[in-house]
């Protein structure tokens, strides 16, 4: 990770609060784990090492238990997500007409690596298998929009049009 995305835990009391409830709910109950880490990462967004902790406290399980399932499912995220997310196929058909370079690009752009979220929270990066969109090679999406057929040099301003949206 850079050090300009290295995002510090912002929870809040009410999130705690709800997490507790979530936990006290599921406490009892055989498998609790997977569903607490579920509803934790839809009150969070993610799963940071401080939810994890209070998962493991609140279950009377270890952390590294929790760490365990959390990583082993790709479901789950240890790093927060932009308030845009941004994907790039890497599937062969958009790797072999040079996606490699779109996601150099979009790293370069906002100063991240695939993996990682804006220090504002604005954008993540992460990379993908397929998008089933093999036509329109290479291809990005950004939220929900497919953006086909790319070069490099679009990248930019497909970027800055959500950057000038202030995260709308």
């Amino acid at each position: 990770m850079t050090e300009a995305s290295l995002n510090t835990f912002k929870g809040t009391a009410a999130q705690e609060e709800k997490l507790q409830e979530v936990i006290a709910k599921h406490k009892d109950m055989p498998g609790a784990l997977l569903p607490v880490l579920q509803e934790a990462q839809g009150i969070y967004g993610y799963l940071p090492i401080e939810v994890q902790q209070m998962v493991a406290d609140g279950l009377g399980i270890s952390l590294s238990e929790v760490y365990g399932v959390a990583t082993f499912y790709s479901q789950f995220s240890l790093t927060p997500k932009g308030k845009h997310r941004i994907s790039v196929c890497l599937g062969t058909a958009c790797y072999v007409k040079g996606a490699d370079k779109i996601l150099a690009e979009i790293e370069n752009k906002l100063g991240i690596k695939s993996g990682e979220c804006t220090p504002d929270g604005l954008f993540s990066i992460d990379s993908c298998r397929c998008v089933g969109a093999c036509g329109l090679a290479p291809v990005m999406m950004i939220d929900d929009e497919v953006y086909g057929k790319l070069t490099p040099d679009q990248v930019g301003a497909i970027i800055d049009k959500y950057a000038e949206e202030g995260g709308k």
